[in-house]
């Protein structure tokens, strides 16, 4: 009995610690931490990772992997390890607060707070804070340097007040200068009046100390040059840019010349670190850019124009060269080389590059652009776009691109040796990308002119490809017609391309010219066969190749091939076939830092890395099933299955590797784990993971949510998935309000955390759930042609499922969702009055208005999205008119009983304003419950912090309203009237403090 009395105690404390969990409010947001930048040091023993708050302050961790010791740095961030692992060199930002006031008051670049930098010395435990810098470089490939460069000196606010005898003197002094200024003056009137001229304005000003002249240049700030293994320092005056060479081993440095000395030039400096020793590159020139160094950085490339004024219109760049031991520059390369074409020039845009043995320099070749009339009066000349039905581009995707199209470059190459510069890019193969980091004898060219206007309404690049050689530049046409992206092999001897009408993978072999079809032989599909848009179906993509271009790897759903590159001898399922048969997903992870991962990797020069036989690789594990996601290990010679290493209910994401060891870094979370730092490693086929940092520990103060994963029949009989959120301290015999938030299918996303945030478009689950809400995610399967009625399919399906169940409101019950699912919302409460309340962000109420709109944000038609795209009608209006007009909500408006709140913002570059304004109007008119939200200047989904923790409030209230019972707030009865803007933002006080 004691026994039993005992339990009872117990579960009844832990009731009343858990009813003690306070709901989520919109003054957390600003504290929920996020997990920002993170690096592992090259033996894996340090882990450098930042921490970020919502809003404020955020912190720089520095610790063992083991977790022996860990230091942590207020505000710091940007954080480097040197290549030995003894320093970490990060930026320290100002605090929140002082740069928030600046703001405030209206600073000016030059007064605001500036960050400082940190040195942190691993062994001795120390840290050294430099204030007022502006960057910092260290080597790629070596340790032991460093160079930061300084912000402009602050001016002297409180000079030494002079004593009375001086101050008498300089006022005497002045006295004087002014009675003689005024004697000149008198002098010159009565001159200019003798001779019957008027006394120019001008001539009463004399020229004041510090005025700028139009020749002035913006001066280079201090640059200090740090051994960190000495600590010896030496330092550069006037520096406007600086780099290292990847191994440390040299320093250029570009400095600008002193407006108040007329002695003074630019120059370009030569420093060799291990001795110390400046050599002049060159001087005197109005600007230089593109530095590039060899891989030993013993070669030094860069474009430089020295010959025109400082303002000219129209200024022509030359290549110069240096290496080692070279007196100074040499011009290697102007607009009247060999190989230049007429009405090209050494571009000043292209990042040069050498190749990776240093033979071969890469370099841009740009069309001369005609310089502007200046003498055309500007309010006297029309200002207009013209349309032509023969442009490439409709008008406003070539406004956009105009900016990049003015800086675009043709690729070219000097030989080492050469004097003449060979064009490897033209206007018809404007694309060029490297093999072999540009050591391969040829080159991938790609051109989709001739296809550029069908994009208008098919929306994919279909792309010529042409085979390039580096050492000529003569182009061979491959193939025709190819659609999406095409790819060199890392050695540069194949390339390869997806057919999405034949639903195989094509290679051509640059040796012997042929064409094959290397995965004839393969039963299973090689494309996305849920794939549900009325288009061919995309592949799965590749994995990459091994050494050597022997294979390359080809992903199914499940599944990687090894498939031979000449198509002669038969693929072979890499995997052994382990994914299918256990239904999960395996995809290699790219560790490579140098590789395709995106760590500085350079895409012409054809940085993709082939995988080395004998080292590990790591394949992502996702089951299909469960939706649990997971590690397994691999090697290219094993022939059995992968080893797992762990599959569990989490996300795994952002794997970094620790160059000389075998330890990973990543991030794990759940949806009840707030994401976190982890280190991992596999020994003897056992995996060992230690968990580094501890986020967001407030979350067990706060009731959370659980999620469940639900299937259910639709009503044409197929199964669907979706996903159930319930409030943590969830009641089954309680009833609760229901809100379907969807998109197109996130049953995958089951493991993945919602943290509390302001919201940019959709509900944040978390808030609401806390709140006392059911939060449901249904799938939605489409058929071609049925938008509209496909999601009623599968969100109504998905309604009078849940309904059944007892703790379900059913009179209670609301829809969310935004853009796509913004139109889904809109089409569903014309079909349905089931649901008590929806909001629907940037909807098209009217595809045929919407079908040949723009697409501000990219400049292009709307419609390929209709035809091919995510609408899924598969047809244009001329075809089947009726489909657009039976999608369209707009003209089914009259059926609407559903109380409805929509977001349309007045820059949306997605959905076009007019769509919401149009559908708004129509429910106004038919004297339907509707609301419209538009937040000034703001795109399709909001950025601006303050306008999103604005829209939570609103969907809490909205809501709240609806499926609760809260009280209206006045912006829904009343609304706010243009009068009151910026002064009444119709809420209430208490829902002002989430502001």
């Amino acid at each position: 009995m004691k026994q039993l009395l005992f339990l009872l105690a117990c579960i009844a404390g832990s009731l009343s610690v858990f009813s003690q969990k306070k709901p989520l409010d919109h003054s957390v947001y600003d504290g929920w931490q996020n997990i920002a930048e993170k690096s592992i040091s090259n033996d894996g023993k340090l882990a450098v990772y930042g921490i970020v708050p919502q809003e404020g302050d955020g912190r720089l961790v520095i610790q063992a992997t083991d977790n022996s010791w860990k230091k942590e740095i207020p505000r710091g961030f940007n954080a480097v390890i040197t290549e030995d692992g003894r320093y970490v060199i990060f930026r320290i930002r100002p605090h929140f607060k002082d740069s928030r006031d600046a703001r405030i008051k209206k600073k000016t670049p030059d007064q605001m707070p500036k960050d400082s930098l940190g040195i942190f010395d691993v062994v001795r435990d120390s840290l050294l804070k430099i204030p007022r810098v502006k960057s910092y470089k260290v080597p790629e490939k070596a340790g032991g340097w460093l160079a930061y460069q300084l912000e402009k000196s602050l001016p002297d606010t409180k000079p030494a007040m002079p004593d009375s005898l001086t101050r008498l003197n300089n006022l005497l002094h002045m006295a004087d200068s002014l009675a003689l200024v005024a004697d000149s003056l008198r002098n010159k009137a009565a001159e200019a009046k003798l001779k019957g001229m008027k006394v120019l304005q001008s001539a009463t000003r004399g020229a004041r100390p510090g005025a700028k002249s139009a020749d002035d240049v913006e001066e280079g700030t201090d640059l200090v040059v740090k051994d960190l293994t000495t600590g010896e320092e030496k330092k550069y005056h006037l520096v406007s840019e600086y780099y290292f060479s990847k191994k440390g081993n040299t320093l250029v440095v570009e400095t600008t010349r002193k407006n108040s000395d007329s002695s003074s030039r630019a120059a370009i400096l030569w420093v060799n670190t291990a001795s110390g020793k400046t050599d002049i590159v060159m001087k005197a020139f109005n600007d230089a850019k593109n530095y590039a160094f060899d891989e030993d950085g013993v070669q030094l490339a860069f474009v430089a124009e020295r010959d025109s004024v400082t303002k000219a219109l129209q200024k022509f760049y030359k290549l110069w060269y240096y290496r080692a031991g070279m007196d100074s520059a040499q011009l290697r390369g102007d607009r009247h080389n060999p190989g230049v074409a007429n009405g090209l020039t050494i571009s000043s845009d292209y990042t040069n590059t050498f190749s990776k043995d240093g033979k071969r320099l890469f370099l841009g070749l740009a069309p001369i652009r005609p310089p502007k009339d200046t003498t055309l009066v500007e309010f006297e000349t029309a200002r207009l776009d013209v349309w032509n039905y023969n442009d490439d581009y409709l008008q406003p995707q070539q406004l956009l691109q105009a900016p990049v199209e003015l800086k675009r470059s043709f690729l070219a190459v000097l030989p080492e040796g050469a004097g003449s510069i060979i064009p490897l890019g033209v206007d018809t193969c404007e694309n060029v990308v490297l093999a072999d980091e540009g050591n391969a004898p040829y080159a991938l060219g790609a051109s989709n002119k001739g296809y550029r206007i069908r994009q208008q309404w098919e929306g994919n690049t279909l792309s010529k490809l042409y085979l390039v050689n580096v050492q000529n530049g003569e182009r061979k046409l491959v193939q025709q017609g190819v659609r999406g992206n095409s790819s060199m092999s890392p050695g540069g001897k194949f390339i390869l391309w997806y057919n999405w009408k034949l639903r195989h993978w094509f290679t051509y072999c640059v040796v012997s010219g042929a064409v094959a079809e290397i995965t004839r032989d393969i039963k299973v599909p090689l494309y996305d066969e849920e794939d549900d848009h009325p288009d061919d179906p995309p592949s799965h993509g590749s994995m990459g190749w091994d050494e050597n271009d022997a294979h390359v790897y080809l992903y199914d759903k499940y599944d990687i091939w090894q498939c031979d590159p000449e198509g002669k001898l038969s693929s072979r399922n890499f995997t052994n076939g382990y994914g299918r048969k256990n239904k999960q997903v395996l995809r290699y992870i790219q560790l490579d830092r140098e590789g395709v991962s995106g760590f500085g990797r350079n895409r012409e020069r054809g940085d993709d890395k082939a995988i080395k036989a004998g080292e590990p690789m790591y394949l992502s594990v996702f089951d299909e099933a469960t939706k649990k996601a997971g590690l397994a290990m691999y090697r290219l010679d094993w022939k059995t299955d992968p080893m797992p290493l762990v599959v569990s209910p989490h996300v795994y994401q952002g794997f970094a590797k620790a160059k000389n060891s075998d330890t990973l870094l990543f991030i794990r979370e759940s949806y009840n784990e707030s994401p976190d730092v982890f280190m991992g490693y596999a020994q003897q086929g056992a995996w060992t993971t230690r968990q580094l940092s501890h986020i967001n520990p407030q979350q067990k103060d706060y009731n959370w949510y659980s999620v469940e994963l639900r299937k259910w029949k639709m009503f044409d009989g197929k199964m669907s998935e979706g996903l159930l959120y319930k409030p943590e301290n969830f009641d089954s015999t309680k009833k609760y309000p229901i809100i379907f938030y969807f998109y197109e299918r996130n049953a995958d996303t089951r493991y993945l955390y919602h943290e509390p945030a302001p919201s940019p478009s959709i509900i944040n689950i978390a808030y609401f759930t806390s709140n006392g809400y059911l939060v449901f995610d249904p799938n939605i399967y489409y058929k071609n042609g049925e938008p509209g009625e496909s999601a009623y399919n599968s969100v109504v399906s998905a309604a009078n499922y849940l309904k059944k169940y007892k703790w379900v409101d059913s009179t209670k019950m609301a829809l969310q969702g935004h853009s796509w699912a913004g139109y889904q919302i809109a089409y569903l409460v014309t079909r349905t009055n089931m649901f008590a309340a929806a909001h629907a962000g940037a909807p098209v109420a009217n595809m045929t208005s919407a079908y040949s709109g723009i697409r501000w944000g990219a400049g292009v038609s709307r419609e390929f999205q209709y035809e091919h795209g995510q609408s899924r009608i598969g047809y244009s209006p001329w075809q089947r008119l009726d489909l657009y007009l039976k999608n369209s909500p707009l003209f089914h408006a009259d059926k609407i009983t559903t109380p409805l709140l929509m977001m349309a913002n007045d820059a949306d570059g997605a959905v076009p304003w007019y769509q919401g304004i149009e559908f708004f109007s129509a429910l106004r008119r038919l004297g339907k419950k509707a609301w419209m939200l538009t937040y000034n200047g703001e795109d399709h989904n909001l950025v601006e912090r303050r306008n999103r923790k604005d829209l939570s409030i609103r969907l809490a209230q909205f809501f709240g309203y609806y499926l609760k019972g809260e009280k209206e707030p006045r912006w829904m009865s009343t609304g706010v009237p243009a009068t009151l803007k910026g002064i009444d933002w119709g809420i209430t006080e208490e829902a002002k403090k989430g502001y």
